[in-house]
Parts: C-alpha cells; sequence; structure tokens
C-alpha cells in the first residue's frame, strides 16, 4: 500500500528534502554532510547485531495460518503478486510490473510460481531456501497468457471452482484477467487471510520493530544536538541519512519547519531553521524488513508559551491514547480517546485542528491493518477490536494554519494486559529528548 515516503517520492517532495532519490536513503542514507561530524553524530554505532532475520520455518508458520484462515473465509486459493505480502510469506522480493510474477498458496497442496520465461533463473534463485523452495514454477513466453497459467495450476490442484484471494495491491488487469481465464471461479479479495495473519505480529517481529524504533529515536536525538540555526532541510535530511548510516539501517526521515509544520504531511517549500522556530521530525526506518514511524516536535531555544501548551495537549492526547488500549477495544475508541483530550482544550470540534486518524497499523509497511479511527473506513472490518500483538502509530497532533502544528509520535504494541510504546514519550518541547 501507499506510504507516506512513497507519496514524497512520487510527487517529487523528497526531492525537495534532499538531493538523493528516496530508494537511494532507505539503501544507504542521504550524502554524508561535509565536513567533520558534530559529536553527537560520530557517537553513534551500528545496530545491526541486534537485528535477526526471518527465517524459512517462520514463513512456513504464517502459510500454515493462512490456510487454517481460508478455511474459515472459505476461500480456496490466494494469489500473491509482487509487494510486500509476498516477501511476508515467501522471503521472495519482487516489485510489480506489467509481468504478472506470482505466487499461488491453496488450501490445501503446495504452491506454485507463475513467472515469465526469461525470469525463471532469478525466480528459482529466490525461492532456495525459502518455505517454498520445493513448488512448481511454471514459466510463460511474451506471446502466452500468465493468467492461463495460473488457471490451469489452480485446475491441477483440484480447485476448477470455488472462491479465489486477490492480494490488495494487485493491479486489476491481474484480477481482471485471472477472473477471464477461470470463468467457473469466484475472485475475492484476499484481504482476510492476508491481514489476519500480518496484522498480528510474533515476539520476532515486535522485537524487530522495537529495534527500529530505539535506532530512529537515537538517530533523532544525534540530529536534534547537531542542529543549528541556517540549516536547511537538505542539511537536516544529510544529517538523518548519516545517523542512519552508522546505525546500520536504511532510514528517512521528512523536515518541517516554521508555519509549515501546520501541514501534517508538510511542503515541499524550501525552509531554514530558525532559532525559537518550531521544527517537526518525521518518519523511521527499516530494520530487517519492519518499520518505525515517530515524530518529534521541538524549538531550537526558547519556545513560546502558546507552543508550549499545545505541546502539552497533544502530549496527554498521546497519554490518554495510550491508556485507553487494550484488547478487546473498538479501534476506534483510540482515537476518540487522544481526540477527547484535543476538542476539551480548545482545539475542536471533531478534526478541525487534529486534522487525521489517531494511528495506523504498522509492521513491514509503515501504513498497513488496521487503522485507529471511526467506521475504520479502509479495514475490512470494522467490528475488528484490539488484539495482542497488533501495532499501531499513536501520533496525535493540533494544527494551527498560517502558525505551526505540534504531533507527537511513538509506535505502540498491544500487549496482554494494554498496550506500550516502543520508545518513551518526548518529554518537553525544548528538551525533546531529556535533559
Amino acid at each position: 500500500m501507499l506510504s507516506r515516503r512513497s507519496f514524497l517520492q512520487i510527487t517529487g517532495g523528497a526531492a525537495a528534502l534532499s538531493t538523493v532519490p528516496l530508494a537511494a536513503q532507505r539503501g544507504r542514507g542521504s550524502d554524508a554532510p561535509a565536513g567533520p561530524l558534530a559529536p553527537s553524530m560520530a557517537a553513534l554505532t551500528s545496530m545491526r547485531a541486534l537485528a535477526k532475520p526471518i527465517t524459512a520455518d517462520e514463513r512456513r508458520s504464517r502459510l500454515e495460518k493462512a490456510r487454517r484462515l481460508m478455511t474459515e473465509q472459505k476461500i480456496d486459493a490466494i494469489i500473491l503478486a509482487g509487494g510486500t505480502s509476498l516477501n511476508y510469506f515467501t522471503g521472495i522480493r519482487w516489485g510489480n510490473s506489467e509481468r504478472l510474477t506470482a505466487v499461488v498458496i491453496p488450501k490445501v497442496g503446495n504452491p506454485y510460481v507463475v513467472t515469465p520465461a526469461f525470469e525463471e533463473d532469478r525466480t528459482r534463485e529466490q525461492l532456495a531456501g525459502g518455505p517454498v523452495e520445493h513448488t512448481d514454477v511454471a514459466i510463460w513466453q511474451e506471446d502466452e497468457s500468465p493468467f492461463e497459467r495460473v488457471a490451469t495450476g489452480l485446475k491441477e490442484r483440484g480447485i476448477a471452482s470455488g472462491r479465489i484471494g486477490i492480494e490488495e495491491t494487485s493491479k486489476f488487469v491481474f484480477a481482471d484477467s485471472i477472473a477471464g481465464a477461470a470463468p467457473a471461479m469466484t475472485i475475492v479479495s484476499a484481504t482476510p487471510v492476508i491481514a489476519g495473519c500480518r496484522m498480528i505480529k510474533t515476539p520476532h517481529e515486535l522485537e524487530l520493530m522495537r529495534v527500529a524504533s530505539q535506532a530512529t529515536l537515537k538517530c533523532y536525538e544525534a540530529v536534534f544536538k547537531a542542529l543549528k540555526p541556517g540549516m536547511t532541510q537538505n542539511d537536516v535530511s544529510s544529517l538523518i541519512g548519516a545517523g542512519y548510516a552508522r546505525l546500520g539501517f536504511p532510514g528517512f526521515a521528512s523536515i518541517q519547519v516554521g508555519e509549515y509544520t501546520a501541514l501534517p504531511h508538510g511542503s515541499i517549500a524550501p525552509q531554514t531553521i530558525r532559532e525559537g522556530t518550531i521544527i517537526m521530525i518525521d518518519d523511521g526506518c527499516t530494520v530487517e524488513g519492519y518499520q518505525s514511524d515517530i515524530t518529534r516536535t521541538f524549538v531550537l531555544g526558547k519556545a513560546t508559551d502558546k507552543m508550549k501548551k499545545v505541546f502539552d495537549i497533544v502530549h496527554q492526547a498521546q497519554a490518554a491514547a495510550l491508556k485507553a488500549a487494550r484488547p478487546g477495544v473498538p479501534l476506534e475508541a483510540i482515537d476518540a480517546a487522544g481526540r477527547k483530550i484535543v476538542i476539551e482544550n480548545g482545539y475542536g470540534p471533531g478534526f478541525k485542528y487534529f486534522t487525521h486518524r489517531l494511528g495506523h497499523g504498522m509492521g513491514m509497511d509503515g501504513h498497513e491493518w488496521p487503522y485507529l479511527v471511526k467506521n475504520n473506513m479502509f479495514g475490512w472490518d470494522k467490528a475488528l477490536t484490539l488484539q495482542p500483538g497488533m501495532v499501531f502509530s499513536d501520533e496525535p497532533g493540533i494544527y494551527i494554519k498560517g502558525e505551526f502544528g505540534v504531533r507527537l509520535e511513538d509506535d505502540m504494541h498491544i500487549t496482554d494486559n494494554g498496550a506500550e510504546l516502543f520508545t518513551p514519550q518526548s518529554p518537553s518541547i525544548e528538551e525533546p529528548f531529556g535533559a
């Protein structure tokens, strides 16, 4: 699904934040700042040893759970084209193009792969050592239909009719063409199966996300201590890239200054840090495929009384949402708990100043199911409640157009008895990481 990081790259916003494309930033960080590193940056050391890769056995367990959910949902097979879900279940890293490469996972029997003939070697290379290593690979030439290969593979596994689940980010043309090649099949969304697996994190996944959050906070703190009036967004972006490079993980951050902090996702307008102006840093890093998403809002020097007041309200709202979060609670109740604090302190009604939902699910994608908001409009199950192992951003904000905005964001996982942040709340607007 399209994250804000991807959106910034697509719209060109990322180019305004840094001279290095976002894809490169995610791979190695942006260009290092010229000259010697500030002491806070030089003190950062690699955290790579804390991150253990997901194993093939873990992915086999995911496939087993998917099959159980297929039985519950009366889905006979699911089809995964390129993207995050394919990686989650199989370890295969594959983008979506106009050519179909897909793994078909039947409810009963071995998965199989459909891929272009010229991609067969690369496909088999990625299958090696993974949970579907010993499986059939059906190839198709450029003048043949990959969708016929999908239909044939289903028939060979006794699925001539029934319900076939398509991963939600797959291209419409893929789903439509599979339906045409297998007219006796009913094409449905695979989200109840895929989200049913991905939204509940294992202890290993939670640990990777904890490491990602801790690395992000370390990077932000080092950058905060290195900031100086006169720096531009590009300068700060370079510091962020250098910080993540020293920590050993790819990462990115958007930087907004002054009145542009009142836009939740910022602006591409050139901005320069001044003493006493408010600054917002947002986004995160990737640790073995798992994401962090943290926002800190602060001032270099002395904040105004209004800035301090707004910060304190947002801080209380974040704490209220955390306190409300526990297994069995409706998703919208968490948004309501944080929004109530904001409105009661004069920044209402509704979405007037707190303009977005309180939080989004997180995992291998920075934004994924489910969502902390009334009606959960982008989910598949509005009746869904919090469950242990779910992870969300907890990110209330107040945005005063033409003046400034404050958002505080930490990543929150649901425990058996309540909820916990991976990182401590920011204590104040002038000392965002403590004295």
